[in-house]
């Protein structure tokens, strides 16, 4: 019979803790709902809470920056190297015409076209090289922001998380402490074991806020690292180009110096019989 009574005073009991534990569970799920509306509605919550996570904040903002600068940078490197190839297409075109209308011509503008027909088709070919070190610069930065902004992005989501459960656990110890009876055993023993909540994910949200400000702060360093190296490489292959293009540009200039102007009119007109000859009009 004792052990009859022992068995049902032992089952009574663990079901008392565990009838505890889940309103435990649901009072904590009730907490971190209500900071979850309080954050969604934008409502006001304790400055001294707030201010505590200046720096976090501060952080955070640097994060959404170069988040919103790699897609931003990306979209910009596409449109360009798509601008780059069109230009180059004009640009080659523009230099065929003035090659063949220069060879049908004997005068000295003949030969000032052929010339400067040459010189745009070279142009137009070493302007496509210019899509090498872009198409390297994209490639790098989409790496970067698939990879690197990606894990920090899932270590701030889970930062974010353990922060509303923080918070959440701070509203619950305030509304339990402004019903605290110190000569109340049951009271003060409730109290305590939301103390302990708040302990707990306090240090589990501290723990993860360093790890986002040590991981932004690299992510910074490594994205100025990145952009150094890549665009250093596309600056050298531009200043090569525009000093080729602007030698030979200076050469036909030097050579054709006192050449008699020809008035406008007459190119144009030129200009266009030979595109209504080619298209059969």
């Amino acid at each position: 019979v004792s052990g009859h009574k022992q068995k049902h005073h032992d089952t009574n009991g663990k079901y008392r803790s565990e009838d505890q534990s889940v309103v435990s569970r649901m009072q904590k799920k009730y907490w971190k709902t209500k900071q979850v509306l309080i954050k969604v509605t934008g409502k006001k919550e304790d400055e001294h809470v707030v201010a505590s996570d200046a720096e976090l904040d501060a952080k955070l903002e640097v994060f959404h920056s170069i988040q919103a600068s790699c897609i931003d940078l990306l979209k910009t490197i596409e449109k360009y190297q798509q601008r780059l190839n069109v230009m180059s297409e004009e640009e080659n075109e523009l230099g065929l015409l003035l090659k063949v209308q220069g060879e049908q011509d004997a005068t000295k503008a003949g030969k000032m076209m052929e010339a400067t027909g040459k010189i745009l088709c070279s142009s137009a070919q070493q302007r496509v090289a210019l899509c090498t070190p872009l198409s390297r610069l994209g490639q790098e930065l989409a790496t970067f922001s698939h990879r690197a902004v990606s894990d920090t992005l899932l270590t701030i989501d889970h930062m974010e998380q353990a922060r509303i459960e923080y918070r959440g656990a701070l509203l619950w110890m305030k509304d339990v402490s402004q019903e605290l009876d110190p000569d109340t055993c049951k009271q003060m023993e409730k109290f305590r074991k939301v103390q302990t909540q708040v302990k707990n994910t306090k240090a589990q949200f501290d723990k993860l806020k360093m790890d986002v400000c040590q991981k932004v702060d690299l992510l910074g360093a490594s994205r100025c690292n990145m952009l150094s190296h890549s665009l250093a490489i596309y600056q050298i292959t531009l200043l090569h180009f525009c000093k080729k293009t602007a030698g030979l540009m200076s050469k036909i200039h030097e050579e054709f110096i006192g050449v008699h102007p020809y008035h406008s009119v007459a190119l144009e007109v030129k200009f266009s019989c030979y595109f209504c000859k080619i298209h059969g009009s």
